[in-house]
């Protein structure tokens, strides 16, 4: 027979474990708050080789960052058609190498970056003499196919407004075995803590000079600290297609997942003019 005293203490327990479920449904939906602004383009260095993780715009548990996995989470209530074409034949290359690239590329010329998706051509005007060793880097692995056939595997459209490319796992723990370093984080165009429409931005961990392969391009002004390195600027009509994919949302319905449309990146071409 359970005594008054026992019973007293099992409500007591039964109270102990409701409020602990309160607050740890409160702990997850701060989280996922904050992790839909902080968390689109980051990487982890681990071991030398450039780890791109959860973070949008760094990548630990934290969401700091930004840059990464795709955040998995509940299915979507729904799901608009998705706006792109099947990709083109062929497979990722699994290429990686231990040294940034040798300045090979005239910082004193211009050169333009094309991103021929499954959803249409994205164009980049490259801010090749502000960001020499970020584009230097686009020239080297543009021209060993390393994005080719690779997906964009992560969206954003809450707090900010992101597509994030460059990693060949799409799974957010990608990169090209090195980093560069920050550059132009005094760029102009970011005023008030905001990356304006159309920026494309390099991804990375929080730390300095931990960029890789990773990048984001914003498709709608977002709040960001100015720690990613802006090297280009994407034209009209590219913004035309990011918003298209934008509009088709993301796999969590929450904000922040991988893309409902099928983001591919056929072809990445660097050009001097």
């Amino acid at each position: 027979m359970v005594t008054q005293e026992q019973r007293r203490r099992q409500l007591a327990r039964e109270k102990f474990l409701r409020q602990q479920q309160r607050r740890t449904a409160a702990r997850r939906k701060s989280h996922m708050r904050n992790t839909v602004v902080a968390s689109v383009l980051g990487v982890i260095v681990v071991g030398g080789v450039v780890s791109y993780a959860t973070g949008l715009f760094k990548n630990d548990g934290t969401k700091a960052n930004a840059g990464a996995e795709v955040t998995p989470s509940a299915s979507p209530t729904s799901k608009a058609p998705d706006p792109c074409a099947k990709p083109a034949e062929g497979a990722v290359k699994s290429l990686s190498w231990k040294t940034e690239p040798t300045m090979a590329i005239d910082t004193s010329a211009a050169y333009t970056m094309k991103l021929a998706t499954t959803c249409g051509d994205i164009d980049v005007a490259l801010k090749t003499a502000a960001a020499p060793h970020t584009v230097n880097s686009f020239d080297f692995l543009a021209g060993k196919g390393f994005f080719d056939h690779t997906k964009c595997h992560r969206l954003t459209t809450n707090g900010i407004y992101v597509l994030q490319c460059g990693d060949p796992k799409a799974t957010g723990s990608g990169g090209p075995g090195y980093t560069i370093p920050d550059e132009n984080l005094k760029d102009t165009s970011l005023k008030g803590g905001v990356y304006p429409a159309g920026t494309i931005a390099m991804a990375n961990t929080g730390q300095k000079h931990t960029g890789g392969s990773q990048f984001f391009l914003v498709y709608q002004d977002s709040q960001l600290p100015a720690s990613y390195t802006p090297f280009g600027t994407i034209s009209k009509s590219g913004l035309t297609v990011l918003k298209k994919i934008a509009a088709a949302g993301e796999s969590t319905g929450q904000g922040d997942g991988a893309p409902n449309a099928t983001v591919v990146i056929n072809k990445l071409t660097v050009t001097k003019s």
